[in-house]
Order: structure tokens, then C-alpha cells, then sequence
């Protein structure tokens, strides 16, 4: 039999309001009156639904998981998997589970982020970050619902958010190559109006300036953080000599796709073009040559994340954001079997 919490309330003689209370350990009940309801429970098997849990406690322990924008990354994409898969560890281990938000329908003129967590009774919300973001993340963000957001800038009453330092991480491979003797350099970035494009794009050229390198227009393309959009921006750097010495292409994705380029045209990396992409992925230890790339702490995103979601959840307000350092690894593609 299927007992709801009004047939335990009347078999131990209290109203559903106490039961509620002596399950969730909340209230002032007498030791006997918690005694005669607990075994009641014990007897019946009674196990709230979760409905009636979420109702009495306020709380559901789901966490909404949004892949925010008109153009989005997927749970297949190689850099957010890993860091949904960290999150997702570390989230269980803090008692939650998560819920997956489609976004198809907001372009029908239907549904709506806040309406949905709502209707779930969400605690809070991981956003990953996607390109043209839509009015329905920041109209979830402007309320109480705490969200955090994976390389996306919230700045709602209830949110914040964690993403790599990326101006220090492009910093880091133009002063790995100067101090190699490296001075010609390219550059493949993504989209103009990705704020993280704009990020490594900044450090980038900061590094340059600051080491006073010459920039050739002609070897800075852009793409949109996919292999096809790097070998296209890479066959426009080749359109003409000289060429760079090196190109650094701000997604491992975008390198594949530049080093197919490359080999097309009769040039090798890394005798002719040194070759640096930006992740990390698991694929770059196993292309030819093995890819130079700088490592994203993906785990420790997720962790950081779901630390960061659960103390807003807590209560804990004005949470500032959290800047990841990067690392740079250093492989074939960069010439490492040379000492370089």
C-alpha cells in the first residue's frame, strides 16, 4: 500500500504538520510524540514522495544544469564534459542531484528558465557558457534562484561564477615563445563577440605589446572554437610568405584543424610552424605531433563550482568570482623533443 503523509498523521493521532516536522528533525516535539509517529513510519515502510519532501523542506536537492545560447556546446563537447563530469562528483558527494534544461523551445517564443525552476523546485543552477546568450539566463539570474556560471560573467543578487584567468593564459605561451626565440607569431581566435574569445584575444595582444613583437594582420584569423573554423582560419594565414614561426590557436579543436592545414599545404609542425592550442583535451596527447597546449584545470573548475553553488544555496551572499590559473604543456608540436 502506498501510505501519503495524512494516513501516517492519522494513524499516530497528530496532524500531517507534525509528521512533516519529526521527518525533517524541525519543530519542538516531545520525545513521546516523535517516539509513537517514528514507529508508525517504521510499520508502514512510509516513504515521502518527492513532491511532498519538496513541499515540507523548502528544498528538492536538484540543481538545474543549463547549456546557455543560440549556438551552445553539448555534454559530448571534450573541455565542458570533463568539468560537468568533475561537477557533477562533486555535487553528489554534497547530497544533489541534477536536472538537464533544454533550450529548444525559447526559440518557438515558449518557455522560460525561471518558470521551469520554479515548476522543480530547483536549489540552484550550473550555467555553461554558450555564444548569444538569451534574455531568459539573466531574467533567471536577476532573481533569488543561486546560480553559477562555468566561463559565463553573472552578476546577479544570488550568483557568481568561475572560469580560467584567460588573459594570464595567453599570456603565457606569447612569453613561452619569446624566451625560445620565437618572434613571428599567429594568432587563431574565436568568435569576435565571444567574452572568452575577447579575453584570450586581450592577453594575447597585450603580450605582444609588452614584448614589443611586431603584429601581422595577415596572420590573425578567428574561428568559432571548432576544428573546421581552425583549419579555415590557418589556409588564410597560408594564403601568402613569410609565414609565422608559430601560431597559437585559443582551442585545441581549432589546432587540430590548423595542423590539418599545415600538412595539406607541405609544411610540418614543428619544423616549419610551431603549433599551440588551448584545453588540453585528451586528444592532444595522441595527435601527430602530440599537441603543446595549455591545461585549463577542468576538475578543479567543477569542484569550485559546485562548492561556490552550494554556499549560495547556504545563504552566503556577495561571492566573488574565481580566476583559475592555466598551465602550459609542452609537447611535440612545440618542438619539445628538441629541448625546445
Amino acid at each position: 500500500m502506498n501510505y501519503t503523509i495524512k494516513d501516517i498523521a492519522k494513524m499516530a493521532g497528530v496532524s500531517p504538520s507534525t509528521v512533516s516536522k519529526i521527518m525533517n528533525n524541525s519543530g519542538s516535539i516531545s520525545n513521546k510524540t516523535k517516539e509513537k509517529v517514528n514507529k508508525v513510519i517504521e510499520e508502514t515502510g512510509y516513504q515521502p514522495t518527492f513532491s511532498a519532501k519538496s513541499l515540507a523542506t523548502k528544498k528538492s536537492n536538484l540543481i538545474g544544469l543549463i547549456y546557455a545560447g543560440k549556438v551552445n556546446v553539448d555534454f559530448t563537447h571534450p573541455f565542458f564534459n570533463e568539468v560537468i563530469t568533475s561537477f557533477k562528483k562533486s555535487i553528489g558527494h554534497l547530497g544533489y542531484d541534477i536536472i538537464m534544461f533544454s533550450n529548444e523551445q525559447f526559440y518557438q517564443g515558449q518557455g522560460s528558465y525561471l518558470a521551469r525552476c520554479r515548476h522543480f523546485h530547483v536549489d540552484g543552477c550550473l550555467i555553461i557558457a554558450g555564444e548569444e546568450i538569451e534574455d531568459a539566463i539573466y531574467e533567471l539570474v536577476e532573481k533569488n534562484i543561486p546560480c553559477i556560471g562555468i566561463d559565463l560573467e553573472l552578476n546577479g543578487p544570488s550568483s557568481s561564477f568561475v572560469m580560467t584567468d584567460n588573459i594570464n593564459l595567453s599570456r603565457k605561451v606569447i612569453q613561452h615563445l619569446y624566451m625560445h626565440s620565437v618572434r613571428n607569431i599567429g594568432f587563431i581566435g574565436g568568435k569576435r563577440d565571444s567574452a572568452i574569445a575577447m579575453l584570450r584575444e586581450k592577453g594575447f595582444l597585450e603580450a605582444m605589446n609588452q614584448l614589443g613583437l611586431e603584429l601581422n594582420k595577415d596572420w590573425i584569423q578567428y574561428g568559432d572554437f571548432h576544428e573546421e573554423s581552425g583549419y579555415a582560419a590557418m589556409k588564410q594565414i597560408l594564403q601568402k610568405e613569410p609565414y609565422p614561426q608559430a601560431v597559437f590557436a585559443t582551442s585545441d579543436m581549432m589546432a587540430f584543424g590548423a595542423l590539418r592545414a599545415i600538412n595539406e599545404s607541405g609544411l610540418k609542425v614543428p619544423e616549419d610552424i610551431r603549433l599551440i592550442g588551448c584545453d588540453d583535451i585528451e586528444a592532444c596527447q595522441y595527435s601527430h605531433p602530440k599537441l603543446t597546449t595549455v591545461k585549463q584545470d577542468k576538475e578543479k573548475l567543477g569542484k569550485l563550482a559546485a562548492s561556490m553553488l552550494n554556499d549560495l544555496i547556504h545563504g552566503k551572499t556577495l561571492l566573488n568570482p574565481v580566476f583559475i590559473d592555466s598551465e602550459l604543456i609542452v609537447r611535440d608540436s612545440c618542438g619539445s623533443s628538441k629541448g625546445f
